[in-house]
């Protein structure tokens, strides 16, 4: 029996393109307001459905606290992407990411760090 495609593999593998291609032009090192820029162009250009910096509310005890949380990319309603510049990732960043993934009802996460010589290196695809 093959395995079954998950059917965010083709939009993360998109995604995943993008961001080396970014990558591939800007290196290592800069901050990630400049990587998530370059993104959200590269994004563009290639035609790739997506929102930036969006907020999801968070309500604590009947009061919303504005701008709890920031997605950097919702990419098709159904990938989330979460992008750093670190010289590693961590734990946090990938509870982080988990956190994002199940506020939004979304099953499918990449967790990007710009900050290494070969961008595949920092890439990690988390399914919740």
């Amino acid at each position: 029996m093959g395995l079954i495609e998950h059917p965010t593999n083709s939009t993360s593998d998109r995604v995943i393109g993008a961001a080396i291609e970014v990558h591939r032009q800007l290196g290592p090192g800069l901050l990630e307001s400049s990587y998530h820029a370059c993104l959200r162009r590269e994004l563009e250009l290639r035609k790739i459905s997506h929102r930036s910096q969006l907020v999801l509310p968070l309500e604590y005890k009947g009061v919303e606290i504005a701008k709890s949380y920031v997605i950097d990319f919702l990419i098709e309603d159904r990938l989330v992407v979460e992008i750093k510049s670190v010289d590693k990732l961590l734990p946090i960043h990938s509870a982080q990411l988990q956190t994002y993934m199940r506020l939004q009802g979304v099953s499918a996460g990449l967790l990007m760090n710009f900050n290494v010589p070969a961008l595949p290196r920092g890439i990690k695809r988390i399914l919740y």
